[in-house]
């Protein structure tokens, strides 16, 4: 996996691993991000927090997926108080960002949220709440137990686009693949040693995505499209490219989430929708070992 570090850090891996031809296109790909990490480590003053129950206007009803049950809440941002980095995620300057899952407590896991599955989606939101719409701390449904409350600070970081992310693809040629250039600089193994991220959990907004398996852009690209498009079209490709990490929210066992085997929940978002809040047409999609 390609993790996350400081910019310094990635700069001095590429320069370290990496032709120099390569590294400058490489670092040339490199996208802000914020991390969110416990704020009782001396990390900073909360900018959010994972569980426990969100603070929802009096007039918004708890998110429903129709004909299967209540999402559970997952966590909860609070644009205003992120660092400046988000004015060039695009994220809102003010208002709270809240995150809510289907995560199967309620009906025992019988239905699931897949990107593959269009209809599914409706297991998965986000909601935006403006500042100054007043609200109060809404009480969990029955039928679901709230999550251990965990209180968030943020660190800006430098991310860096996984393997076979569309962006290198983009950069390289159209043949960068592992199948096709197994021995790219990109590749080795002294390289993606040097980058790897071997902390976690890994909360995060912007920036690219941490993929437990495959490039998560193509799995969203791929429900865009229909669900029918060849995975080396070059269509999905373009689509993939057009799709923008919001959060992916790691399982995190201070905070009691787990998601399937040790997974990850992401949600993408294309640029447009975020610069007009259009949050309601994010996509979700999530990853396990």
């Amino acid at each position: 996996m390609l993790g996350m570090t400081s910019q310094i850090d990635l700069a001095a891996a590429a320069r370290e691993h990496l032709p120099a031809d390569v590294a400058d296109t490489w670092l040339s790909l490199l996208r802000p991000g914020i991390r969110l990490v416990p704020s009782d480590d001396g990390a900073g003053p909360p900018v959010g927090y994972l569980g426990g129950e969100p603070e929802l206007p009096d007039d918004m009803a708890w998110p429903v997926w129709e004909g299967h049950g209540p999402l559970s809440f997952i966590a909860s941002v609070d644009c205003a108080a992120l660092p400046g980095v988000a004015t060039e995620l695009g994220l809102p300057v003010d208002g709270r960002l809240l995150f809510f899952y289907f995560d199967g407590q309620y009906d025992d896991g019988e239905a699931m949220v897949f990107a593959s599955d269009p209809e599914s989606q409706a297991g998965a939101r986000v909601v935006y709440v403006p500042s100054g719409r007043a609200g109060a701390e809404r009480a969990t449904p029955e039928g679901i137990e709230p999550y251990k409350r965990l209180w968030l600070a943020s660190r800006a970081v430098s991310t860096a686009p996984s393997y076979d992310h569309p962006v290198l693809h983009d950069a390289f040629g159209a043949g960068f693949s592992q199948v096709a250039e197994p021995e790219h600089p990109l590749r080795r193994r002294e390289f993606c040693s040097a980058i790897s991220c071997g902390e976690g959990p890994l909360h995060q907004l912007g920036g690219y995505a941490y993929p437990v398996q495959g490039d998560v852009e193509y799995e969203v690209a791929q429900a865009a499209l229909g669900g029918s498009v060849d995975w080396r079209d070059h269509a999905l490709a373009s689509e993939a490219s057009r799709w923008l990490l919001l959060a992916q929210f790691d399982s995190d066992g201070n905070a009691n989430m787990m998601w399937g085997d040790v997974g990850m929940l992401y949600w993408l978002i294309r640029p447009d929708d975020l610069a007009t809040r259009r949050f309601d047409r994010a996509m979700f999609t999530w990853q396990c070992c």
